[in-house]
Order: structure tokens, then sequence, then C-alpha cells
């Protein structure tokens, strides 16, 4: 039987309907009717952010940690606005989030009324769908159709615009079953003839290669684990974007690293002289592929993703397959089974060989000091001291992420949460608070650069008022870290505006919010110090004194192909050029 009742409460109806245990947002006038009924029930949790970029950050947090659906909350104007960065990044990444933003009443839209946006048209690009709904009696079931779109297909961001007289209107209710959500059905199985074709490729491969990116991840645990198996019976050595890792275990014998601007040199040098690449649920961003005519230059390569438009878009490839990568996945792998398990034993040998050559460079060596952090060696420390707790990792932006990624090992998905494809400063503190609230008994660490926690850090009040017990791990080195990097390979040493020369005491800030500081700049001291962080059972700010100029090694410089890198001569602290030798 259907119910009256208005549309602030269908809002919250539909959120209880879909599950949703809690909502991250910040109030503001064309959003009070919807907050009015927030207080008046206890199901769903708010919590009150400090910015609205950060509310959709803990969204992303909490939807890339648990699997579900992020809810974000923002008034009309300012506040959608300021939800855009946290939009876009959640859109390159596929991350599923609903946002729900208040409007100026319909009788207003058009006449640039008090804190009135098109936030329709503001939101359209960097949105996977989103609506404007004028009619009460639409929006409980286009809020049901939301949550649909955002964790259908390739997962993403969406966004309903309510305007205030449609929250304070009456209508009857539409429960979620109710709704009508099957005109958006994609793709979920891969076509049986190209999966085995697929398998028919490499049980013939003599370099073969799994590249495996963010899809998996959302794809489900289940994808992950099908992943591994598939690995582990074939044999094939796996690498991964920034995105999926996490989806075959760092601690795995086949694991060779990262691979992309800043991935391993055994990686780089694998992608390039593979001779069959599988691509499982990653998109070919310019981070990965370096130089595109130059990019893998002698493999077959087929691409499975659940994205149509994301095949052949970027990289043309030899097959194509459009489909949840776990459907896929279990299928090639039935098929494979049946078929008798073939692979290429002496190809695949000869394979391994050149690359444990490659992995003998050991390319993140670096000159260790006992006066000053290297950033590599605190990360060192993070992950030894914490290895084998429940953990959750998130990062900022630069140089300390691709630190994170190289040194920090992940051997399960949702465990680490980054800004992949926006390279969002000011992502990790907020993500962290969004994952921590969602894993109340994790620990949750936000690997940072101050440049980059400085753009968000006033979600530390978030993180006291809600108690939850997020580590802020600063890599320090007062500069902006990848900035000065590139202007002194790439632009003469001309350092401009790379550097900041008014940072905050970060132990004195911590003592502002009223939570603990921390500051560590001797190397005899770090383990200490680590402890301390990871015994207080509230929130941390540690300020990591680090080297200033120290550069993130393996490069890919700009434009360069995988066999053109970087590397950091450990014992000179110089940089050289290291070329991969090109199999025939």
């Amino acid at each position: 039987m259907t119910k009256a009742m208005t549309g602030a409460r269908m809002v919250v109806q539909a959120l209880k309907d879909q599950g949703v245990d809690v909502v991250f947002g910040y109030p503001g006038g064309a959003v009070l009717p919807i907050y009015d009924e927030i207080f008046q029930q206890n199901d769903i949790r708010h919590v009150l952010v400090r910015h609205e970029q950060g509310a959709i950050h803990m969204a992303e947090g909490y939807a890339r940690s648990t699997g579900k659906v992020g809810v974000a909350l923002v008034t009309s104007g300012p506040g959608a606005t300021n939800a855009v960065t946290g939009l876009t990044d959640a859109l390159l990444d596929s991350i599923p989030i609903v946002v729900l933003s208040g409007q100026v009443p319909t009788f207003m839209i058009g006449t640039d009324g008090f804190q009135e946006a098109d936030t329709v048209g503001i939101t359209r690009p960097c949105t996977k769908h989103n609506w404007l709904v004028k009619d009460t009696a639409r929006l409980s079931e286009v809020i049901h159709q939301a949550f649909h779109v955002a964790k259908s297909g390739r997962p993403g961001p969406v966004l309903v615009d309510i305007p205030k007289d449609v929250q304070f209107a009456t209508a009857e209710y539409t429960p979620a079953p109710k709704a009508r959500v099957d005109h958006y059905q994609p793709r979920v199985k891969g076509d049986i003839e190209a999966i085995t074709r697929m398998v028919e490729m490499l049980e013939t491969a003599e370099r073969p290669l799994f590249y495996t990116g963010g899809g998996v991840i959302n794809s489900g645990v289940a994808a992950s684990q099908l992943l591994r198996e598939f690995v582990e019976a074939t044999g094939f050595p796996i690498t991964s974007t920034l995105m999926g890792l996490g989806a075959y275990p760092a601690s795995g014998d086949k694991w060779i690293g990262m691979l992309g601007m800043h991935g391993l040199y055994e990686a780089n040098l694998a992608m390039h002289d593979c001779d069959l690449m599988l691509n499982i649920g990653a998109r070919f961003d310019d981070r990965i592929t370096g130089r595109i005519a130059d990019f893998s230059p002698r493999s077959k390569k087929v691409h499975v993703d659940i994205d149509p438009s994301s095949i052949n878009k970027v990289i043309r490839v030899d097959l194509g397959i459009v489909g949840d990568v776990g459907h896929v996945l279990e299928d090639a792998l039935r098929i494979w089974k049946a078929r008798g398990r073939k692979v290429n034993k002496d190809g695949l040998a000869k394979w391994w060989k050149q690359i444990n050559e490659w992995r003998a460079v050991k390319c993140l060596s670096y000159k260790p000091s006992d006066k000053t952090i290297k950033p590599q060696y605190a990360l060192e420390r993070l992950e030894a001291l914490t290895k084998g707790m429940d953990r959750y990792i998130t990062t900022e932006v630069g140089q300390h992420q691709m630190w994170a990624a190289q040194f920090l090992g992940f051997d399960a998905p949702n465990r680490w949460m980054t800004s992949g494809g926006l390279g969002t400063m000011g992502y990790g503190l907020p993500a962290s608070i969004g994952v921590q609230i969602a894993h109340p008994d994790a620990l949750v660490i936000n690997v940072a650069g101050e440049a980059s926690w400085l753009m968000n850090m006033q979600e530390m009040g978030t993180a006291m008022q809600f108690r939850a017990p997020v580590k802020q791990f600063i890599l320090n080195n007062e500069r902006l870290g990848m900035v000065r990097q590139w202007q002194e390979l790439l632009h003469g040493e001309r350092y401009s505006s790379s550097w900041s020369e008014s940072l905050p005491d970060f132990v004195k800030l911590a003592e502002a919010f009223g939570c603990k500081g921390i500051k560590c700049a001797d190397p005899k001291d770090l383990d200490d110090a680590i402890l301390e962080m990871l015994r207080y059972d509230g929130p941390v700010i540690f300020d990591c004194l680090v080297e200033k100029h120290e550069n993130c090694f393996p490069m890919i410089p700009s434009g360069k192909p995988h066999n053109e890198m970087l590397l950091g001569n450990a014992e000179t602290q110089g940089v050289i050029k290291a070329a991969g030798a090109v199999l025939v």
C-alpha cells in the first residue's frame, strides 16, 4: 500500500529503503526540510562536515572501502558548486555515490534567486547522470533510480536536485521494489565466443601479462578472488594500476608491482615487452600508457570492461569483451579448465627468468640517512609496524601518494583509497574520515603531504566531533614535492612557487583541534613516534619532517615509452636513465 508523505520525508524514507546508514552533509536553507526529517529519526546517522567538498570525499571513502553507495547532502548554490570537485573525482575513479542537493523553489528557478545555481547544468559533465525533480510525486522513484544508476554497470556519481517547494509538498511514496529501473540494465555477461578466443590466446602466449585496474575492485570481492585463482592457476605475472592495488595480493609471488609513470621497473618493462596483454577492468589512462605510439608495441591486446565506451577509446585492442569482470573471469576460468588448463610452459619459464632479472635491479632502492628521515624509509617503517593490522590507507596527491603505492603492501581489495584520475589534493583527510565512519574499529591512516593536507584541514573538526580516530601521517618536506621534482628534472631547476614560506606548527594545530600532535625529525625516533600514533585512541596529526629534495623514482618522463625510465641511483643519489632490453 502506498503512503502519502512530504517530499522531505520521502528523501529520508528512500534512503532507509536503500539501506543507507550514514549521510555526509552540510545544512542550508534549501535543504532544511530534509534536515528536519533527519532530526526526527534514528536509523540514519548524519555526519556534519566542514565543507561540501569534504562531504563528497567522505562519501567516496565510505563507498570505496565498503562496496556500498556513499551518500552526501548539500544545499543549493555554493553548497552544490563546492561539491563539483568531489563529483568529478568520483566520476574519473568510478566511485558510486549519490549526492542530494537542495534547490530554490520551482517558481524561482531562472530568476537568479538567493543561492540559486544551475546545479543540473553545472554537474552534467561530472556525473554519470543527474535529475532536477519538479514534481513531488516523482521524487521517491527518482532517488531509487539514482541508487540503481550509481551502482550498476560502471559505477559513478549521480546527483538529484530537489527544489525546496518539492520538499514541502505531499504525494504518495513509491517503495524501492516498485520503482522503475529496468530502463538501465548494463550488460554484465561477456560474449562466450569472445571469452573463448581470449582463452585460446592465453594458451599459446610466450610473454603474457595480466594488467588489472579498479574495475576488478568495483566488481566485488568475488571478482578479486577469481582473479587470484586465475593468476595462480596460469602462473602469469600480474601488474596493476594505482586504482587496482589489492585486487591481487602484494605478497603474492606472481605480483610484479604497480605499473605506470611511477610504477616499478619490472612492471613497466613487462608491459613494454609482453606478447599478450590481458587488460582486466582498466581504462588505459595516460599515467599508464606513456607515449601511445610506443605502448606495448609487440603485444596482442585483450580488454575486458563493463563500459563499452572504454574499449578502443585510447588503445586499439585485438579483442574487446564488454561485461562485468567478475562474470567474464568466471566464464574464462571455466572454459580454460575445460580445455585442459593449457599454457606455454617453455615460453612462460623464459619470461619469468627475464622478469626476475628486471626485479634484480631493485628499482625502489634509495640511499638511507641517519640524519634525516627519507620519505621511503618513513613508509617502510609504517608498513612494518602496521602489517597484519585491520588497516585502511587513504592518501592525498603527490610524491607521498606514489611512495605509498610503492612501499605499502595491500593483500585485499577495498583497503586503498586514493584519487587516481583527477589527482585531487585535499582528498585524503576527508576520505579517511569516511572510511573510519564505515569501519569504526579499524586502523585508518591518511598518508599525506603537508601542502595537500592543508587543502581540507578543516575536516579535523569533523573527525573530533564524530570521534573518528583517523591518523594523519604527513610527510612534510615543506615543498610541493611533485611540482618541485618536475621543475628539477624538466624545467631547468627553476622552482617557481613550489614551496611554502609559511607553514603551521602541526603539533599546535592538532592541539587547537583538540587532538594529538606528534613531530618527528630523527630517524632514530621514528619507530617510537609511529607506535605512539598507533596506540593513541583518537585522531592524530603526525608531522614527519622528511628530506626536502628527495625525488620519486622510477619515473617515466611525460611523452616517453615504458622502456625509457629514470631511476634514482642509490649510491650517488643521482639520476640514471634505464632502458630495458627488448625481447626478440
